[in-house]
């Protein structure tokens, strides 16, 4: 990235004013290619160990995508933008996407403009050659009052404009507190979907947390048709206890997620799939991913 580019996107107001000028078509044009990654999440332990490796392995396995869970003093698993890029391109990879929980450091709320340290996030994905970037987080602090969330949002819909002068798209993740906690009578998940612009902020579907809050994650899909650009695919079984759920592989849970998944291919508007387990049942991860990738591609992704 040339230095004018990095002027550019350190002064959000012209960032912000420039998104009119992006020619929408185009825009709309450069997200619309349908694709299956996987979350390094899912490999965490292994990524925190031997990124190289792990990397490695998934680009053997099958994947060409994946997506980040680890951006920490501007480096992507303790590497540059440029060197990670350069890693992935090597292997064959890409990282359409990405997430970073965007809080109170990322907002300057008296000064009504982003930090530098959300600029910098955007500059680096931007590096990267992200479509997307998402927060998987609201912290408490920032929803503690309806009026003060519907502010938040305001921030969303404004990381929505910086990210789209850079060419990329801002998104949520959601956990499962957005559909049990409530705001003026409204869920928190609801709050979030009619208060932000979907031409701004698009929504990461994880349908594996929102499982065991009772709601049905095919009511959602319906509800808010085109909204889920991305989705988490995700399985879930019994813990061990029996008294919660955890993710699984793909097809062995009873989260219903072949039929989730193509209801958001078909109606939500998903066009990245992002494989996600965050529990094993005693198998390795990395194995876990590989079988995980073989259900989807017999699933026709």
């Amino acid at each position: 990235m040339n230095s004018s580019r990095r002027s550019f996107l350190r002064n959000s107001s012209l960032a912000i004013a420039a998104t009119a000028l992006l020619p929408r078509d185009v825009f709309a044009e450069s997200h619309a290619k349908m694709l299956t990654g996987v979350q390094l999440y899912s490999v965490r332990a292994a990524m925190g160990k031997d990124p190289l490796g792990t990397l490695q392995a998934l680009a053997a396995m099958g994947y060409k995508y994946v997506e980040h869970a680890n951006y920490v003093n501007r480096k992507f698993y303790g590497y540059t933008a440029k060197e990670f890029k350069k890693i992935l391109k090597d292997l064959g990879l890409q990282m359409p996407s990405g997430h970073t929980v965007m809080g109170k450091a990322h907002w300057d709320a008296d000064k009504k403009q982003f930090t530098d340290l959300w600029k910098y996030t955007i500059e680096d994905a931007a590096e990267m050659g992200q479509e997307l970037v998402i927060s998987p987080w609201l912290d408490a602090d920032l929803r503690k009052t309806y009026d003060e969330m519907l502010a938040y949002m305001e921030v969303f819909n404004k990381s929505g404009e910086l990210c789209k002068a850079a060419g990329m798209r801002f998104g949520y993740h959601n956990h499962d507190f957005e559909f049990t906690a409530t705001l003026n009578g409204q869920k928190v998940y609801d709050i979030i979907l009619k208060n932000t612009d979907p031409n701004l902020v698009v929504q990461q579907l994880d349908m594996g947390n929102l499982y065991h809050t009772g709601v049905n994650a095919l009511e959602i899909v319906n509800t808010y048709p085109g909204r889920f650009v991305s989705v988490h695919v995700k399985d879930e079984t019994r813990t061990a206890d029996g008294k919660s759920f955890e993710s699984t592989i793909l097809g062995k849970g009873v989260a219903n997620t072949k039929a989730i998944t193509d209801l958001c291919k078909t109606k939500g508007g998903t066009v990245h799939f992002i494989i996600e387990q965050e529990a094993y049942q005693g198998i390795d991860p990395i194995e876990c991913v590989k079988q995980d990738l073989a259900v989807m591609k017999q699933w026709g992704y």
